[in-house]
């Protein structure tokens, strides 16, 4: 029996659509890697962790990026470039605040080479912050395209953004929970 391709998920259909779950499932794998190494040891640099992070600053510029998840799905839906100069926003100020959090912890003498917890902190951290760089920059390149040639935009372009854009959220709620809920519970 030969499968209805027009009934098939556009996952299977759209090359660039399975192209970016393709890439998002080996950056899992690498963020899985780099987390079960953070946790691994984790019970040594607790102590610095807990003297050193700031739950409650980091939970509100998470916030940000929590709520970008539903600005871009919004943009994706709408195929509508206000949100997602929105979603940007949103992601700049996350980026803001982690980079705020690394001064502030470089200034108390805690950096990536300063001992244990530095180094997986800011590597776990830092992977994540670059991830959402490119996120930013896919972003804007989305915007900027729609807003010149309007309508031109692909709307598999708009969804593939979209998709890249939740799995740093996702990314973001685990390494969240893991280095700053997990080190104060």
């Amino acid at each position: 029996m030969i499968a209805d391709a027009s009934r098939a998920p556009a996952l299977v259909t759209n090359r660039t659509l399975l192209g970016m779950v393709l890439f998002i499932s080996s950056e899992s794998i690498f963020f899985f890697a780099v987390v079960v190494a953070y946790l691994a040891n984790r019970d040594a640099g607790l102590a610095d962790a807990r003297a050193n992070l700031d739950l409650l600053r980091t939970a509100i510029f998470s916030v940000a990026l929590f709520a970008s998840s539903g600005t871009v799905a919004v943009a994706a839906a709408r195929r509508d470039g206000r949100w997602i100069a929105a979603t940007f926003a949103l992601g700049a100020i996350f980026l803001g605040g982690q980079g705020s959090e690394y001064l502030r912890l470089l200034q108390t003498g805690v950096g990536p080479q300063s001992a244990l917890f530095g180094t997986t902190f800011f590597t776990l951290t830092g992977l994540h912050g670059l991830h959402v760089l490119v996120g930013l920059i896919a972003l804007a390149a989305l915007a900027l395209a729609a807003r010149s040639r309007r309508g031109a935009v692909r709307p598999v372009a708009w969804e593939a953004v979209s998709i890249y854009w939740h799995f740093v959220d996702a990314v973001w709620v685990v390494v969240f929970t893991v280095v700053y809920v997990g080190t104060f519970v």
